[in-house]
């Protein structure tokens, strides 16, 4: 998916240490795509770091516009607060 990142969003990743290369493997092969209002969605996979345990990366995409822009991205550890039952 071609996509770029708004200036919010690479604070964010930077702030939350999560690098290009990670949101970029999400993006390209998300586990679960959430809609979340409007034109906005969650773009999501369980992930791993380093001996850290496992994680929930959460990439808030609005794919309405060309290229889509990512708003923002975090993680969390709270994976049954925001995984959807398919």
């Amino acid at each position: 998916m071609v996509f770029r990142l708004s200036s919010h969003a690479r604070e964010e990743m930077d702030r939350r240490s999560i690098s290009l290369t990670l949101l970029e493997s999400v993006m390209a092969n998300p586990q679960q795509i959430v809609v979340e209002r409007e034109n906005l969605k969650a773009y999501q996979s369980v992930v791993s770091v380093e001996e850290k345990g496992p994680f929930l990366l959460r990439i808030i995409v609005n794919d309405a516009v060309e290229p889509a822009m990512v708003v923002t991205a975090y993680k969390t550890s709270k994976i049954s607060k925001y995984w959807r039952a398919l």
